[in-house]
């Protein structure tokens, strides 16, 4: 009697394993407690070693976007479990709908491929997460998620009622490897612990959010039932639960590195001139100093690798165009330095000699500290700039946080240190409220003086009525010389309503919605007086997506632009007399200029082969050159060709055109054709040519709302120019060689060179102005 008991006991415990536990998202099992192991497995895409019949298995899925709360319609499991070194996921993504998108692309390039997202809340604060995405083949992509409440609409778009997008600039060692199969494809994952930061506490438990892309569709699939209205996405998480013993070891990333160039350029006389360096030797060091505080530090990094920023249309002169971080150093914990108002910008540091960070977050705490000492530039008269950064910021309550930032910027005798004060509140689920004050103290010239920045902000993200106010203020004389502020001295105050309506599962048109902005724009001391607004605009934006992923936007805007005597300050008419000869006279302007424009945008599925977008504004704006009206043409056109697995073309096409009202002449038209092919030989390994020519010609200018006559523009030493026409055509070619088996080893060789011509788009008469040719190598160290 004894031995059939004992062997049905056994025949349970077996049973009792081979069934694993399943957490559906549709019946909210959303805390999971997935088994730990210490078994070995082979990163290779097949889930056939023994545990992954033990995991805990994620099923249920409900699609997100473009709407939420129906069933998911491609069925996705899950599978979890984790070792002392690291967590495992196993994904079984299956397709009965459409053909699978993957390719075999470079790292964070998968976004227009099926693909997985795993957002790891490892705080457990509903705040920020990191993400890991992966397509079928096993693509890397990841990044960080900090939900700061951004605005989630452009300039000329309905804002969409959506999830904020991670910032894919950092990197993480993890390691994935995926299939194609007959039902769809499944994907291996392993991140180790060694990756990431999270809580000294014996037990963890982590927020967890899985999405899946569905690019035949353009759907997007979550587990965890999550809502588009919720002023947080990242609070909606599931979560795993009962982490034990943990084993981070030693983190410590040593990240030597060496560059040898030569640099050409063109001197006055047209003679050709070339220098050689020595090679350079330097690197990165990261250390955990705990589980969740990290400190990087370098010495003589080279950024040669980096792809040259692409061109920008400027819609106002006034306003500088921002271009966003991009080199590794900086983008390592860059989330925990984010301000609003964009108050820390680690462009500032153009080229720093050494720098070292301290990231982290300790008992609720977010803390980040930067200090740096930058090369010496032209601009800094031969003193090196000092750089000191920090950022805290306090989880209060469920969503809510507190902060507080500090930068300090010295170039000799000359300093420049801003002190700031932001919270943002989240309340009843939907409600997002914002505010910021900043003071800047500044020290150039033998001068002294200090400004503030405040800004406020509330928002109600309804599923389908959404609201937004808002209302930001930036002193003439507030100065930061480590954030980034596009245009200082004015306020800006906006208001929108947006309505958003659902079809039914299948139907052509998914989601339709409506949005009317009301924007003004005041001189700051025109504001703090109670004055007129200088700019008004009013737009009614329309976005509607359609079944299959297609978009569509339309437009209407009507604004009124008010003379700016700042921009034209110093500029002269030259007029002739009544008896002859010739006068001249300032600058005034018409005071105000009508505009009424129109914007149409359109944007294809992801196919499997490639997608495509139309961005184009036409009808009566201002022409900020000759402050008159003009008749404009603004357009984007992009295009992705993705013809084979392993290429990838991207064309884009910006084209800005006024002409005057007056007579139908051009007063100025620019170009910017851009062309980039990447080839990934193997997963590691692909070569970069990226290919863009920007043509520029501008008339000679006139006073063309008024009298008609010649403008004189100021020069530096005090005298004045006659305005006339202009034309600047540079093309600029890249060639990059990259081998990169894991983020921090790699060999790039790369080649640049930016030539001009007297006509535009005529190739045949470029000549070389600069080029260069570097070679680039490091390895990654992980004790």
């Amino acid at each position: 009697m004894l031995v059939p008991l004992l062997l049905f006991a056994q025949l349970q415990t077996a049973a009792n394993i081979a069934t694993p536990t399943v957490h559906s998202g549709r019946d909210d099992r959303t805390a999971v407690r997935p088994p730990r192991s210490e078994m070995a497995v082979s990163i290779d895409g097949v889930l056939d070693e023994p545990v992954w019949a033990q995991a805990v298995v994620l099923s249920g899925f409900s699609q997100f976007a473009p709407v939420d709360g129906v069933a998911a319609n491609d069925s996705t499991q899950v599978l979890l479990w984790y070792s002392p070194t690291a967590i495992h996921f196993g994904v079984r993504a299956f397709e009965a709908h459409g053909g699978v998108h993957a390719t075999l692309a470079d790292r964070d390039r998968i976004f227009a491929d099926d693909h997985i997202q795993i957002l790891l809340g490892t705080f457990d604060d509903g705040r920020q997460a990191t993400v890991f995405a992966v397509n079928p083949l096993g693509v890397q992509a990841d990044g960080t998620l900090v939900e700061q409440g951004g605005t989630r609409a452009g300039s000329f778009s309905a804002a969409q009622v959506a999830r904020e997008s991670a910032d894919l600039n950092p990197d993480f060692v993890f390691q994935s490897k995926g299939r194609v199969t007959a039902q769809g494809y499944e994907i291996e994952i392993r991140i180790p612990f060694k990756t990431l930061r999270y809580q000294s506490r014996p037990e963890q438990r982590w927020g967890l959010h899985i999405l899946r892309r569905v690019q035949h569709s353009g759907y997007e699939d979550s587990w965890v039932p999550a809502k588009r209205d919720a002023a947080s996405f990242l609070a909606q998480s599931g979560h795993i639960e009962g982490l034990t013993d943990l084993r981070r070891g030693l983190v410590l990333d040593v990240n030597p590195e060496v560059t040898a160039r030569t640099v050409g350029a063109r001197a006055a006389d047209g003679t050709w001139t070339s220098d050689t360096d020595n090679p350079e030797v330097g690197g990165n060091v990261r250390w955990g100093i705990t589980n969740n505080l990290t400190m990087n530090g370098t010495v003589n990094p080279d950024f040669s690798q980096i792809e040259a920023d692409a061109g920008q249309l400027a819609f106002d002169p006034r306003s500088a165009l921002f271009f966003s971080e991009k080199r590794p150093f900086f983008l390592d914990g860059s989330e925990q330095f984010r301000t609003p108002s964009n108050l820390i910008y680690t462009r500032r540091i153009v080229q720093p000699l050494g720098a070292v960070k301290l990231a982290g977050k300790v008992s609720g705490t977010d803390i980040a500290f930067l200090t740096a000492v930058d090369d010496d530039l032209p601009t800094t008269r031969g003193h090196r700039p000092r750089f000191v950064i920090g950022r805290v910021q306090r989880d209060v309550g469920a969503q809510s946080r507190v902060g507080l930032a500090y930068t300090d910027r010295v170039v000799g005798g000359d300093w420049n240190r801003v002190a700031n004060a932001d919270a943002r509140v989240v309340f009843g689920k939907i409600y997002d409220a914002r505010v910021q004050w900043a003071q800047s103290f500044s020290h150039e010239g033998g001068r002294e003086w200090n400004a503030p920045l405040w800004d406020a902000r509330f928002a109600r993200n309804g599923r389908r009525f959404g609201i937004r106010y808002s209302l930001n203020a930036i002193d003439p004389e507030f100065v930061t010389r480590s954030g980034f502020i596009s245009r200082p001295g004015i306020t800006n105050a906006g208001f929108s309503h947006r309505l958003t309506t659902f079809g039914a599962r299948g139907s052509l048109v998914e989601t339709f919605s409506t949005e009317l902005n009301l924007l003004g724009t005041w001189q700051y001391d025109v504001f703090t007086r109670g004055g007129d607004a200088q700019d008004k605009k009013a737009h009614l934006n329309t976005t509607t997506t359609f079944r299959g992923g297609w978009s569509l936007g339309a437009s209407l805007l009507v604004e009124t632009f008010g003379y700016d005597p700042d921009l034209y300050s110093g500029v002269l008419i030259e007029v002739p007399r009544p008896l002859g000869g010739v006068d001249t006279i300032p600058f005034t302007g018409t005071p105000d200029l009508p505009n009424l424009d129109y914007v149409l945008t359109i944007g294809t599925p992801e196919w499997k082969r490639g997608s495509a977008s139309l961005f184009v504004v036409w009808g009566k704006d201002e022409n900020f050159d000759e402050w008159s009206s003009a008749d404009i043409l603004i357009g984007t056109l992009e295009g992705d060709w993705r013809p084979t697995e392993k290429m990838r073309v991207n064309a884009t096409y910006n084209m800005q055109k006024y002409n005057r009202r007056t007579d139908g002449s051009t007063v100025r038209i620019r170009r910017i054709p851009r062309l980039k092919l990447e080839y990934q030989i193997a997963r590691p390994l692909f070569v970069r040519l990226v290919g863009e020519y920007d043509a520029e010609d501008v008339d000679a200018l006139r006073d063309d709302s008024r009298t008609n006559g010649v403008l004189l523009i100021p020069n530096d030493d005090g005298t004045y120019s006659r305005s006339q026409p202009s034309s600047a055509n540079v093309f600029r070619g890249d060639f990059l060689f990259s081998y990169q088996p894991l983020p921090g080893t790699v060999v790039f060789a790369g080649y640049g060179s930016v030539m001009d011509e007297p006509l535009a788009f005529k190739f045949g008469e470029l000549q070389r102005c600069t080029d260069g040719f570097f070679v680039k190598a490091s390895y990654l160290f992980r004790l």
